[in-house]
């Protein structure tokens, strides 16, 4: 397993409708995520900045650079795009992080 990290933007004054709307995950979003081979994932808020943390397993052989093309992840990206910051085509801008130090 790869342990990914990276950063989005969540607007301000979206914080709960944010959870509230990850607390309601589509069960075929989580389907193709899984499929994908990401698990273990969480998305942790810095309320000061109104940053995004998110960390995600991926399996060493994986599908997650299908994931931009699936039809229900693009559907997501519509769906969340009034709540964060976005690029044209809606879906989030996501920044990888690099890992500095892992301690198991």
């Amino acid at each position: 397993m790869k342990r990914v990290a990276f950063k989005m933007k969540l607007k301000p004054g979206h914080e709960a409708e944010y959870k509230r709307r990850h607390d309601l995950i589509w069960p075929e979003l989580a389907q193709a995520l899984t499929e994908a081979g990401v698990s273990d994932y969480s998305i942790f808020l810095d309320e000061e900045t109104h940053i995004l943390f998110a960390f995600q397993k991926v399996a060493e052989v994986n599908g997650t650079e299908r994931l931009p093309t699936n039809p229900i992840v693009r559907k997501w990206w519509d769906y969340m795009a009034d709540l964060m910051e976005v690029y044209p085509d809606n879906a989030p801008v996501s920044l990888p992080l690099t890992e500095v130090f892992h301690m198991d």
